[in-house]
């Protein structure tokens, strides 16, 4: 049975940091396009950053520069490393890894963790 469980997230004043970890269980991680998502009350969920089994990232733009994505497959780990944060970065934050294997994905999320930035 794949997991992916979150860990890391909490309360934090504006400007402060927090790393974000999932831990997964169940899959071959090493294969997995693992992402961070977010969800805001009232707004849709969006990509936060991305690392694709290659080692290729994305950043969505408005955490470019603050945000940092990492994986480890030797410990099936993916870390966000939050920097500078603002308020708007306040959000339930999700764990995420997807594969497409011909015309089948598997998609596994976590539970997610809250981050709340505010003084």
């Amino acid at each position: 049975q794949v997991q992916l469980v979150e860990s890391g997230g909490g309360l934090v004043q504006p400007g402060g940091s927090l790393r974000l970890s999932c831990a997964a269980s169940g899959v071959i991680f090493r294969v997995y396009t693992c992402g961070w998502y977010r969800q805001a009350p009232g707004k849709q969920r969006e990509l936060v950053a991305a690392v694709t089994s290659d080692g290729t990232i994305n950043y969505v733009d408005s955490v470019k520069g603050r945000f940092t994505i990492s994986r480890d497959n030797a410990k099936n780990l993916v870390a966000l490393q939050m920097n500078s944060l603002k308020p708007e970065d306040t959000a339930v934050y999700y764990c995420n890894a997807r594969r497409l294997v011909g015309k089948l994905e598997f998609d596994y999320w976590g539970q997610g963790t809250q981050v709340t930035v505010s003084s």
